[in-house]
């Protein structure tokens, strides 16, 4: 477990007391306060108690070892594409996804006001969203562990020209001045994020509305192993919305995948595609049902 910046940490320790106190309230994420995981916490749940966490691991393991209830973990961006780790975390987790949440990604400059800003500091996944304001402003990037985070280290730093790029709010929070926001470089900047916990949901039948499931593979090294393990969502009319790929053990020989598809254990066609899959592959794992937050066509 790393530490917080003495900005965060008075801030950091009201929340982990909060939370743990109340557990069924509970909501681990990763970062400091005021990080794009604790803003979409309080909007996924308004009524949760989000407890900071420094790692991701730190989050999951809070509800494997019974802290909390949940922990809401980002899993992708639109713009940066995955988020680095999630997917060897998730299967070892042994948690459930049990909901989505889907949050507008906005970024504001913000620094103690020590001259010009040259350097700025953030998550390397939220530098990434900012690539291209960052060169056209002659700013370096600085990697940071988590965006709010940085403008705590900012916050207690005397270094010139250190700025930090976080959630515009994360300014007031600590202190600094925001000298604009908007330096994402897409408008459609958005991350989806999941709900993990220690049991899925009960009772899918009892969602409203559509559904989303996620589960992960590993195929046979045989010649068109994806093909013959994905015929069987094609020839049942199910919809996959997401398939992404990822080496492990470092062989380059064992490929497993990361998928969603739109439907519920329960449903003959969803059955169907998954004995079938379950046939044609060395491993299967659900990963959890869960109600859509964004339909998908």
């Amino acid at each position: 477990m790393g530490s917080y910046s003495a900005s965060a940490q008075h801030l950091v320790d009201e929340m982990r007391s909060a939370a743990l106190a109340e557990p069924a309230r509970g909501l681990a994420f990763q970062g400091a306060p005021g990080a794009n995981s604790d803003l979409a916490a309080r909007e996924y749940d308004p009524n949760s108690l989000p407890m900071p966490c420094y790692a991701f691991q730190d989050a999951i393991d809070a509800v494997r070892d019974g802290r909390v209830d949940r922990a809401i973990i980002p899993i992708e961006n639109s713009l940066h594409g995955r988020v680095a780790d999630i997917h060897f975390l998730l299967p070892e987790s042994g948690l459930s996804i049990v909901g989505e949440h889907f949050l507008p990604i906005r970024y504001g400059l913000m620094s103690r006001d020590l001259g010009p800003v040259t350097r700025a500091m953030s998550h390397e996944q939220a530098l990434g969203q900012c690539r291209h304001w960052l060169r056209a402003n002659n700013i370096a990037p600085v990697a940071h562990s988590d965006t709010a985070g940085a403008a705590a280290w900012v916050a207690d730093s005397d270094e010139v020209g250190l700025a930090a790029l976080a959630p515009p709010h994360a300014a007031e929070l600590y202190g600094l001045t925001l000298h604009g926001t908007g330096m994402e470089d897409a408008d459609h900047n958005m991350t989806r994020f999941v709900i993990l916990a220690r049991e899925p949901l009960p009772d899918f039948s009892a969602i409203e509305g559509p559904v989303m499931t996620t589960f992960m593979f590993e195929v046979k090294n045989i010649p068109a192993a994806l093909y013959k393990a994905l015929g069987g969502f094609a020839t049942n009319g199910v919809n996959m919305t997401k398939l992404e790929s990822y080496q492990t053990g470092g062989s380059f020989a064992a490929t497993q995948f990361y998928a969603d598809i739109v439907g519920a254990p329960g449903d003959e066609r969803i059955d169907r595609a998954l004995e079938e899959l379950d046939f044609q592959t060395k491993s299967l794992r659900l990963l959890g049902t869960y109600p859509q937050a964004r339909v998908r066509p």
